[in-house]
Parts: C-alpha cells; structure tokens; sequence
C-alpha cells in the first residue's frame, strides 16, 4: 500500500518526551513564580521596585533552564525512544525477511517478558509454522506430481508396445490400461477430496456419527469377508456437527484401512463410537502387525506407505489418512494414531459434541 511519507516513530516519541519534559518545566517555574510574588512575606519589609528586581533576577535564569531541559528532553528522549524501539528494529528486519520468502530467520528476541517479546515469540511461531507447512505443501506438490505422473507413463508404455507390436494381446492391454486409468481416476478424486476438505467448504449440519459408523461398516462388509476380516460396531448416540459427507468419507476411510492393513486371515475391526463430557469419539482399531510410533508417526503424511503393511490387491493412493487428518481439521477435532501392544492400530477421532 502506498503511503505519505511521515514522522518516524521515533521521532514522534522523542517530541513527545521533550513536549513532557518542556511543560513540567514551565509548570515547576511558574509556580516558583507564583510563590515569589503571591506568597505573603510576613516579617519582611519589601523596598519600592521588588517584583521589578525579582522578574530580572528571575528570568534569565528561567530561559536557561528551559533550554536545558529542552536539550536535556530531546537527547533523552531520542535515547530512550532508540532502546525502547530496538525490539520492534529488529521485528521489522525479519518481517521484510520473510517476504522475501526466507521463512527460516527466527527474532529470538532475549530478555524478560514483555509486549514486544510476546509480539516477536509469536511471530516466530508462525514462522515456525509456516516453514513447515510450506515445506509439506512442496513435499505433497513433488509426491502428487509423481503419483500422477506414474500411471501416464504406464499408459504411454503400454501404448508404445501395442504400436511396436501389432500382434500384442490386445484384450490384456485394454485391461491393464482399465486398472491404470482407474487408479488415475481415484487419485485424481482423492486429491480434490483433500481440496475440498481442507477448504471447509461445507454447511454444518447435525449428525450422529454412530449412524455413519453403521452406514460404512455395512458398506466395507463385502471387502471385510473378502479379506477374512470380523467387524465389531458398538457405541452410544454420539451427535455433533459437520458434514455428513466429508464424516462418512473419514468413517469409510478409517474402516477400509484397518481391514486392507490386517492380519493375513483371522483378522478384527473394532468400531466404537462414544460421548465425552464437551467431545464425541470415533475409535477404529484392528488387529495385524507390530507397528513402530516413528512409522505411526508418518502415516498421516500424504502418499506415505508403511511397505511393509501394503497388499498388492488394496494398495490405495496414499492418501487415506491425509484425507482423514484434513477432514478431521476441518470439523475442529483431534486425530490421535496408537500402535497396539498385540499388533495393530487404533484411530481415535475426537469431534466437538
């Protein structure tokens, strides 16, 4: 924004100071003034021509002291604008820093606390902040570039051998070009999904999430048998706010990844859903193989796989969990992963009731 040019802060506060300085001044003479001509001299003769002599005796000395104390105020308060300014200095500096996109300066501003160190703390949270999201935002941008760049390069292959080799199974091609487009196709959806999500672009409404936990367990029940997967729904009406949709997204995805990432036969889901006194709980957990919490720790993350909990037939996009955290953000809950002692994994979502 383009602005007129102005007084400096310091300046203005020098002024200030000196304008301070200069009326206690005044004051202080005028009542000395006062005092020497209103007062009552008891006990004293005054000689013809004493106020005369007292306003010559006195004014010099009065034009002096006023200008030292307007030296004196300017100096001053110059001095103690320039300290008390030198933390607001350096904020600035890493401001303009930071817009020249150098997120990785930080103020750490010493001292005791005080309303410029809570202002530059602050600041260097958010800087914080920023840098790791603009580092995760260039990490999703590569990763989502490469996923998608994948199945076109398959695609292109598979094209350039059906015209190198006009004898070449063209049944199977068509095939393969299906399962590779398909899987585009879901990327594709996943990653607008997680747009979408993170955009809150959604109207509240009232729903019980022990509903969408029935309504996607019945969905995911064929994947379940298929997989040799027991699913066990329990819990109490847990009613809060959201998006019906985006709610039955994350319920669908937290449900489709415990039964794909399971024990190979034998394996158990268990969905609860409950009611605490300010939040409502979703709970997904399932049965399967020693999970580390550096490994949990990373599962959130865009197109992370743990590969050694991947099945060929159900490998997904990557993005099941991302999609979940995001949804979960944006209805202002808590996403909480915890290894099972036996194996396995337990989701918690916590919403506002």
């Amino acid at each position: 924004m383009d602005r007129a040019p102005g007084l400096s802060v310091r300046l203005k506060l020098t002024l200030s100071y000196a304008g301070f300085v200069m009326l206690a001044g005044v004051l202080l003479l005028a009542a000395v003034w006062v005092f020497l001509n209103r007062v009552p001299h008891i006990g004293l003769i005054l000689e013809p021509g004493y106020h005369f002599a007292v306003v010559r005796a006195f004014a010099p000395i009065a034009a002096v002291a006023l200008a030292f104390l307007l030296v004196f105020g300017l100096a001053g308060g110059w001095f103690l604008a320039g300290r008390m300014l030198a933390p607001l200095t350096r904020i600035t500096s890493a401001t303009r820093l930071a817009s020249t996109g150098s997120l990785s300066h930080r103020i750490r501003l010493p001292g005791r606390e005080d309303e410029f160190r809570e202002l530059a703390d602050t600041f260097d949270m958010m800087l914080a902040r920023l840098e790791a999201h603009v580092a995760e935002q260039r990490r999703f941008t590569a990763n989502a570039s490469h996923e998608l760049r994948t199945p076109l390069a398959i695609s292109k292959a598979l094209l350039d051998v059906a015209r190198t080799d006009p004898h070449h199974d063209t049944g199977r091609l068509v095939d393969r070009l299906h399962a590779v487009n398909t899987r585009a196709i879901d990327l594709t959806e996943a990653l607008l999904l997680l747009s979408l999500a993170g955009q809150r672009s959604f109207t509240p409404e009232h729903v019980d999430l022990s509903l969408v936990a029935e309504e996607a367990t019945e969905t995911l029940l064929p994947l379940a048998e298929k997989h040799g997967v027991t699913i066990e729904t329990d819990g109490d009406i847990t009613p809060t706010t959201g998006s019906p949709t985006l709610l039955l997204q994350l319920t669908t995805n937290l449900v489709q990844n415990a039964i794909v990432h399971n024990l190979p036969e034998h394996g158990t889901v268990r969905v609860h859903t409950g009611v605490r006194p300010t939040s409502v709980v979703l709970s997904v957990e399932n049965t399967g193989e020693q999970l580390t919490p550096q490994l949990v720790a990373t599962l959130t993350e865009p197109f992370h796989r743990g590969t050694e909990r991947v099945h060929t037939d159900q490998a997904g996009v990557g993005l099941g969990l991302a999609i979940v955290k995001t949804i979960t953000q944006a209805h202002d809950g808590t996403l909480t992963l915890t290894p099972r002692s036996t194996g396995g994994l337990r989701i918690t979502v916590e919403l506002p009731v």
